[in-house]
């Protein structure tokens, strides 16, 4: 372990466990290939994958959330003339279209729009809930103490913000008061976050938080019943964890979150193993 990343485990209180969950990690990584997330998932009740590849979990077969229109549901069904322009724009019109949406209520009592902000070509997407006050004040998505810890958690597996790395959230908005997303404001936010998955084209998605993980996976599942397995959004791979604010008040499960990461950086080493032609 280098010196930097040590340095983020101990601020964060978790070096002892985070230090041994690496070194697990690192040995898992240089036997990277497509057996190795197949393995993390081997608990999954029923799981299909195609020959060679990550082995993947069904989703439960349990009623879909109470959100409205889902994410999967406004891409494999774009029901207006609003939903199929935003599933055609560019960049450029997607972030002028965030900027003046009027769509839901939430526009009119937030302070800036929180689009989106890294690599816009980046192998890792991240996807987290909703803006809170430091976010609806800076126009950027996860800042502030969420952000910083966000930030080690990335530098522990040796990414960076910016960096083949792009963050988003759920809702583009802040909702007032912090309060949780309601089902009309994630079906009319939706269409928004699938162009961006659609112009990103990330190998790798980590959907963090119940909202997120709610409405990519159109599920009711806790997050603890959906870590561990590797599930896929529009044919992408996608690996639960929790919320960086969430593990702000829960410390314990930050070891649980490390596992994550862990198993998403060993899914994305395996999946560009397979790409990568022969030597």
């Amino acid at each position: 372990m280098n010196a930097r990343r040590e340095r983020n485990l101990r601020e964060m209180g978790l070096a002892p466990v985070w230090r041994l969950r690496e070194r697990q990690a690192q040995g898992a990584t240089r036997e990277a290939s497509a057996e190795a997330p197949a393995a993390e998932a081997a608990s999954a009740t029923s799981a299909t994958a195609p020959a060679k590849a990550p082995a993947l979990a069904r989703k439960p077969a349990i009623p879909a959330p109470a959100l409205g229109l889902t994410v999967r549901a406004a891409a494999q069904n774009p029901a207006d003339d609003r939903t199929a322009r935003i599933l055609q724009m560019d960049w450029a019109g997607l972030k002028t279209a965030v900027k003046d949406c009027q769509a839901c209520g939430l526009r009119k009592t937030c302070t800036k729009t929180v689009f989106g902000v890294g690599d816009e070509h980046a192998d890792w997407l991240l996807v987290g809930e909703a803006p809170g006050a430091e976010e609806d004040a800076r126009g950027e998505p996860f800042v502030g103490q969420a952000g910083r810890l966000l930030d080690s958690m990335l530098a522990a597996i040796d990414l960076k913000r910016g960096e083949n790395v792009y963050i988003c959230n759920v809702l583009k908005c802040r909702p007032p008061g912090n309060r949780n997303p309601e089902p009309g404001e994630v079906a009319q936010c939706a269409p928004h976050l699938v162009r961006q998955l659609e112009l990103i084209r990330p190998k790798l998605i980590l959907a963090m938080g119940r909202f997120a993980v709610q409405a990519l996976l159109a599920t009711e599942a806790s997050i603890a019943s959906l870590r561990g397995r590797l599930h896929r959004y529009q044919g992408v791979p996608l690996v639960v964890t929790y919320h960086p604010a969430y593990l702000l008040r829960s410390l314990p499960d930050k070891a649980k979150a490390w596992e994550d990461l862990c198993f998403a950086r060993r899914t994305l080493l395996a999946l560009q193993s397979q790409a990568a032609p022969p030597t």
